[in-house]
């Protein structure tokens, strides 16, 4: 199984699987057993959670590792799947498929120059292929366009979106629209596989700002089927729906193995709706055959008269192809017909929509920056211009899909909707609104960001520079010039995060606060990077702090250390001590004790980001390492105490 088939499940793409049978369980089995068998039934989660016991160990095996960097992988946290990953493939039994995936997570965080030495390292070893062609072409094309974010703004629609799935919204007209989700099993139906409600149509209110709100069930049809259901496109009258769903019938022909369990794979149909009064007449499009092929995701041209959808009958391109079939004079549909070589590729294409003869389609066929990424292509049927990347931020690292237009302003300016399960979101798939306007909303602010070392001032040229929202998403991203600096373009009322990066040194972040300047207005941002590659060399590690009295690890401390993760990912050979000091209050017995536990917390946290455990220890000086004159019995300020109270780290070894 790979990573397209788990997406496949969640979003309902081309084809639903189901177990439906699965070996006997032995008694008590051991905790390898156990983490396997969670791995094999693809309960990521819980597999994850017993994998990592199994790996804290001072040996531990290859193949426990890279089931847990797999595991995280499927489960969308890339940090902890890079982190994995980049210990497994120092291993000399790393399979080939962990370079690849290594690769993968580094791309869905956008270190697209990391993957690309990934990739370049796969094809050394493994020769060069056509899929590791297009990835290095993708990685080349997507660190162009991070560096040269279109002007579109993306908001995450949260007042829809959830942890699990959410997708597909399409406007209706009078401020309504549909969208699929994951419910809570509020329909009560529920997949095996997952524990969850089987994906459903919801109706939704959409506002003035494009925002989506007041989602809400719709009951009966067309929700009345078995399995999964959406997404929908509707005719401009509002009065027919074309529906995908997962085909209910038996399909005993199809059943196969994997991981040593059988599945059933459930292929999608079409549906089409028609409003008769106050009741539907539903008819199955006549070119469905879900026990050979799937075929959904309908989208209908501007007149009518042109239905696309996606589908992997035969005679393809291959993968899943764009396919249209044209309206009859008797009201009947058409044989379908191909959209062409320029469209399909032997990559999967699907999701279309239609604005003004503009096709909109997703693909991982065309070069792109990592999953399903968002085209555009001019014309109609099977004449078609060569599709454009809409690049970034339309489209990211992960899978981007469903787009539509749903409003046109003045000046060039539009707003629309798309689905990406990309990093910051929700949850799962989730929906975002976008806006493009050329109209300046408010006074240009630019970000000037210099990069300096820590300890001599010194300048730093071509380190690495990336801002990011508040919610982690990459805004933009590159390299300081000769004079150490770099300049972002911002909005104004929001939030950001800058990070500093450069060979030999620990990371550097600062957060930027919302600003509403009544003019163009220039920020000065330094960034001081802490060598870090001497034996010896030491350095506080600057806003680590604990709750009274406690040692666990806070969600503002977790970013500090998650920094420093980074830099002994960097460097394989890197041995730090940790250490934790405390000021003069409190007995000195008292103060050894706590520091060591906070010490031994923040390992451990490290540990658990897949660190080896070999790499680090812990101490706690308590209060025999002061920096000041603050000792026992000396009067001092409570910002001298605070001096004091510091989280260390010093090199042993590299």
């Amino acid at each position: 199984m790979n990573k397209t088939l788990n997406y496949i499940i969640s979003a309902c793409l081309m084809s639903s699987f189901f177990l439906y049978g699965t070996a006997n369980a032995q008694e008590q089995p051991s905790p390898g057993r156990r983490a396997e068998s969670l791995y094999r039934s693809m309960e990521y989660a819980r597999a994850a959670a017993a994998y990592e016991k199994l790996v804290d160990i001072k040996k531990p095996r290859t193949s426990d590792m890279e089931r847990l960097a797999e595991s995280y992988l499927y489960l969308n946290r890339y940090e902890l799947a890079e982190n994995w990953y980049a210990r497994v493939v120092r291993q000399p039994d790393a399979s080939r498929e962990a370079y690849l995936n290594y690769a993968e997570a580094l791309k869905q965080r956008g270190k697209y120059t990391a993957a690309k030495e990934q990739y370049q390292q796969y094809a050394s070893r493994y020769g060069v292929s056509d899929t590791v062609t297009r990835a290095i072409r993708g990685v080349d094309s997507a660190l162009v366009w991070v560096q040269n974010p279109t002007n579109h703004k993306l908001r995450n629609e949260r007042g829809v979106n959830t942890e699990r799935a959410d997708f597909g919204y399409f406007p209706t007209g009078s401020g309504k629209g549909l969208y699929v989700t994951e419910p809570h099993r509020i329909l009560g139906s529920e997949s095996g596989m997952t524990g969850e409600s089987y994906l459903r149509v919801y109706s939704v209110e959409h506002n003035a700002d494009s925002t989506l709100a007041n989602p809400n069930p719709i009951f009966n049809e067309p929700n009345d089927g078995k399995y999964h259901i959406g997404p929908v496109a509707v005719d401009q009258a509002g009065q027919k729906y074309y529906v995908t769903r997962t085909y209910p019938g038996k399909t005993d022909t199809e059943r196969f193995r994997a991981f040593g369990q059988k599945w059933r794979r459930q292929n999608l149909e079409l549906l089409i709706y028609s409003k008769e009064g106050d009741s539907w007449k539903v008819e199955n499009f006549p070119y469905n055959n879900a026990k050979e092929y799937s075929l959904g995701h309908a989208a209908l041209s501007e007149d009518g008269k042109t239905l696309y959808f996606a589908s992997d009958m035969p005679g393809g391109k291959g993968g899943v192809d764009i396919w249209y079939s044209e309206l009859q004079a008797d009201g009947t549909w058409g044989a379908p017909q191909n959209a062409g070589d320029k469209i399909n590729t032997n990559g999967d294409e699907m999701f279309p929509s239609l604005d003004n003869g503009t096709l909109y389609f997703s693909s991982n066929g065309h070069i792109g920056m990592g999953g399903l990424d968002i085209f555009s292509s001019k014309g109609s049927k099977g004449n078609w211009s060569t599709p454009k990347n809409l690049g970034y931020p339309l489209n990211s690292a992960s899978d981007d899909f469903a787009y539509t237009v749903a409003h046109k302003g003045d000046n060039g300016s539009y707003t629309g909707y798309l689905s990406s399960n990309r990093v910051g979101g929700a949850g799962s798939d989730d929906i975002y609104s976008f806006t493009y306007n050329y109209i300046k909303p408010c006074p240009q602010i630019m970000v000037k960001t210099i990069v300096r070392d820590k300890n001599t001032g010194e300048l730093l040229p071509l380190s690495d520079v990336t801002l990011f929202s508040e919610t982690n998403q990459i805004i933009s991203k590159g390299k300081t010039d000769e004079k150490a600096q770099i300049s972002f373009t911002v909005d104004c009322n929001t939030s950001y995060r800058v990070l500093g990066e450069k060979e030999k040194y620990h990371d550097d972040s600062l957060p930027l606060a919302a600003v509403h300047p009544t003019r163009d207005t220039t920020l000065q941002v330094t960034l001081n990077l802490q060598p870090a590659y001497k034996v010896g060399d030491r350095f506080v590690l600057e806003n680590i702090h604990y709750d009274f009295d406690k040692h666990n690890i806070r969600p503002d401390a977790a970013k500090i250390l998650d920094e420093l993760v980074q830099t002994m990912r960097k460097y394989p050979t890197l041995r730090i001590e940790l250490s934790s000091h405390t000021d003069c209050r409190g007995s000195n017995k008292y103060n050894e004790d706590l520091s060591q536990r906070r010490a031994q917390a923040a390992v451990n946290y490290i540990v658990s980001q897949g660190i080896a455990r070999n790499r680090l220890v812990a101490r706690g000086y308590g209060e025999n390492r002061l920096l000041n004159r603050c000792a026992d019995g000396v009067p001092c300020s409570e910002a001298e105490h605070q001096a004091n109270r510091r989280t260390e780290v010093e090199v042993l070894e590299f």
